[in-house]
Formats: C-alpha cells, structure tokens, sequence
C-alpha cells in the first residue's frame, strides 16, 4: 500500500448497546490460534496445490468505486479466493459481506488506520466480524509519532493494548511495514525495536516482501529470528529500477520465501501493486505467476 494516502475507516457498524458484552462473550468462545472463518469456507473448491492465494484491494482502487461488485466476481474469476480491503467506499459491513459471498470470496483481513485503536475499538471489532475479518493490520505509523525511538516504543505500547482488546474479541492484530522502520535510528532498527518492544502472543507482522528488500533487508533473516510471528505478507515485485512491477516480472525471489513460509507462520499471501497501469491485468498476471511458483514448490 502506499504510504502517504489516507484510509476509510472501518466503523460503518451500527451502533450497538451491549457490544461490550457482545466481545466478552465472543472472545471466550473463541481461541486466538483458532480465528473465525466465513461460515461456508469448507464449500469453496480448493486450488489442486498450495495455498489459497488473495490480493491487496488497494491494487484495484481506481475500478472498485465504479463497480464493487463485478471486481470482486472478476477476481474470484481469476482464482483468488481471498481479499484485504483498505477502505469499503462507501458501503457498510453487511453490503461488503454480501458482495463477498456472492463472488465466493473471504476478506480475512483488513487495514485500519492507527487513529481507529483510540477511536471506538470496540465498533471496529463489531465490524470486523460482521465483515468475516481474522485480522485488522495497521498499516502505517505517521511520521510524527516515530521521531526517534521511544516513539516506536510508545507506538508499541499501543498495539500491545489495541492487539489485546483484539484478541479478547477473537480477533487477530498484526502491523504491515514500509521502509522507513528498517532505516537505521539512534544506531538501531526501528523494525527490531517494534518487535522487540511488542508481545509476540498479540502482536504479529504481516510482511511487505517489497518494502523490506527496499529497506536493504532480507525476509529470510526475519523469519529465522522471530518463526512464526507473519501470518500475512504482501507479495509485490521490485524492477531493476527499484520499482514496482507485476509479481513475477522483476528481480525478488519468491520462491525461496515460499520455501520458507511455514517457518515464518505465513497463512495468507496477498498480492498487491501500489500503482498499477492496468490493476486487472496486473491481479491476473500476478496471480498467474505466483500461483506457478506455488504449484512447483508444491511438486
């Protein structure tokens, strides 16, 4: 996703009198190894090898708001069977939920603003489930609440207590990076003082196999330090010129990522271009080349 441009908030939910008894009640019927699928998950027809595979719903932003619906069938046409959304334009969580069943999709995440954890969290979570979400993932820490270290520590502070509430409510909390945690700060790395600073039974990462090789870092290094802590990851390529390009098209090798996935927990791997010519082309392409470098780990 890119950085710099603001996200619809999820708090289209109604209003609800006993939601806080709502979470109690949901969060101790569910255990947080155990996260809530869509009801009819089991019904779906499976790929023949690997993982189901989804996409970045910012990839398509430019088409969604003329026509939600008929994206959503059109990539479940292409394969995917799963989505993360960024914003809803415009619709509330029982039309989102409905589109996604009549395309025969999941969206078991979704990208919240960091604002949303002090802003009503609780109708956050409402919303989340009515939607069928797993996990809300903060996608991006403003600028002026990461000055220098204990900005990130104060940053961490808050998704340890967000990611709790999260959790009572059977929901799970991970923070989708950029570049800018792995430039160095006060002689650190920001990303390693997040990790450090954040409890790993709360708090999980998903992965944006971009970002961090522009970061100057590699993936392999983070899943050999911190096993299982990524459950998502977002899979988009880097040309040779340092942009991004179609999965398949550029100069990241996901095929040895893929061979390390179960060390490093992934269970969703959303594919994503901030800035697409053509986002359909781009969802296809894409899914076709990543869905081969699954297949062949497979075999």
């Amino acid at each position: 996703m890119r950085a710099a441009e603001p996200r619809e908030r999820l708090r289209d939910a109604p209003a609800a009198t006993t939601r806080r008894a709502f979470l109690q009640r949901l969060g101790a019927a569910l255990a947080f190894g155990a996260l809530p699928r869509c009801a009819d998950a089991d019904d779906w027809t499976q790929p023949p090898t690997g993982p189901d595979l989804g996409i970045q719903l910012y990839t398509l932003r430019s088409i969604l708001p003329q026509d939600f619906e008929g994206t959503l069938a059109r990539l479940a046409g292409i394969g995917y069977r799963e989505v993360e959304f960024a914003g809803y334009h415009g619709r509330d969580p029982a039309a989102v939920r409905a589109a996604l069943d009549a395309a025969g999709l999941r969206a078991p995440s979704a990208h919240v603003a960091i604002e949303e954890l002090d802003a009503d969290w609780e109708r956050t979570l409402e919303a989340a489930h009515a939607i069928g979400h797993e996990w809300l993932v903060v996608a991006w820490i403003p600028e002026e609440l990461r000055p220098d270290l204990d900005g990130y520590r104060r940053v961490a502070e808050r998704f340890n207590q967000a990611a709790a509430a999260a959790r009572e409510a059977g929901i799970g909390f991970a923070y989708h990076n950029h570049d800018f945690e792995f430039a160095p700060l006060e002689g650190r790395t920001p990303y390693d003082v997040l990790l450090e600073e954040t409890d790993p039974e709360l708090v999980r990462l998903e992965l944006d196999l971009y970002w961090i090789t522009k970061g100057g870092r590699d993936p392999l290094e983070y899943f050999a330090r911190y096993p299982g802590r990524f459950p998502l990851v977002h899979v988009k390529d880097m040309g040779e010129d340092g942009g991004m390009v179609d999965v398949g098209k550029g100069t990241i090798d996901f095929a040895r990522i893929i061979a390390r996935g179960e060390e490093a927990g992934i269970r969703h791997w959303f594919v994503e271009h901030d800035v697409p010519a053509d986002p359909m082309r781009t969802a296809r392409v894409s899914y076709e080349n990543l869905r081969a470098l699954m297949d062949a780990h497979a075999a």
